[in-house]
């Protein structure tokens, strides 16, 4: 809304929501064009068609938009009624790993939500409830698969730098937090880690956790907390000196 009304496009502090008072002041709707696109088919058949669409629980009805991309043999866009299992989009539908390789770890919703391992993902249902059960979220559905030749360290720096190049600034929780994780990041892929760096990135990442305007934060922090808890031997191989990546422009 900032960016049409020729303002820098900075998040709006909320109360007012957009639907009281947004562009221009007016009372604004917005949705993602999935969204809008079911209203017209849901005013015609009815919601009880609607909710009929349902695999799991009635909380998580209707279909979704899956977006699989990563190391998977058919990356694409998928429409599923909600609860269908992750395993079989990910194994049938996306047609499974390459040759040779087994999954290792699953982000669901886009590159802003805690990492699933390789088990919570393939014993999860894709819905809301589902893969927050698996201490997860849905989000977008845009999901990342990596197989077993990932380097998850490497594939986490990558989404911090990407937050850390996306902030507005507004914020310094997520101004300096988002730019001091990278640092940290880039120095463990150096080699040149500390033992005490891994406390250091779960402490920024609680600072930049819902103390901000918008959860830009909250979205580098999700990969970096989640990360380090369930992958913590691959953080550990760097800090060891088991491992030294040698970064281009780092």
């Amino acid at each position: 809304m900032n960016s049409i009304e020729g303002k820098r496009g900075n998040p709006r502090i909320k109360p007012p929501f957009p639907a009281a008072a947004g562009l221009f002041g007016m009372p604004t709707t917005i949705n993602n064009v999935e969204t809008l696109a079911a209203v017209p088919h849901i005013l015609n058949r009815g919601a009880a068609w609607y909710k009929a669409f349902c695999l799991s629980n009635p909380k998580s009805t209707g279909t979704k938009l899956f977006s699989v991309c990563g190391h998977v043999r058919k990356p694409g866009n998928y429409e599923i009624t909600m609860g269908f299992p992750m395993k079989d989009l990910i194994h049938d539908l996306a047609g499974g790993m390459r040759p040779g390789r087994t999954l290792r770890a699953v982000i669901p919703g886009g590159s802003s939500v805690p990492i699933m391992t390789a088990e919570e993902a393939e014993s999860a249902l894709c819905d809301y409830e589902g893969i927050v059960e698996k201490g997860s979220m849905l989000g977008s559905a845009g999901f990342i698969v990596l197989d077993d030749s990932a380097d998850v360290v490497y594939e986490i720096y990558r989404l911090a730098r990407f937050y850390a190049h996306e902030s507005c600034a507004q914020c310094t929780n997520c101004r300096e937090g988002t730019a001091w994780t990278v640092k940290i990041m880039e120095r463990l892929l150096k080699g040149e880690g500390k033992p005490s760096d891994l406390d250091l990135l779960l402490d920024l990442s609680e600072q930049m956790t819902g103390k901000t305007i918008c959860v830009l934060s909250d979205s580098c922090a999700a990969p970096i907390v989640s990360g380090i808890r369930k992958f913590r031997g691959d953080f550990e191989k760097y800090l060891a000196g088991a491992k030294n990546r040698e970064l281009a422009g780092v």
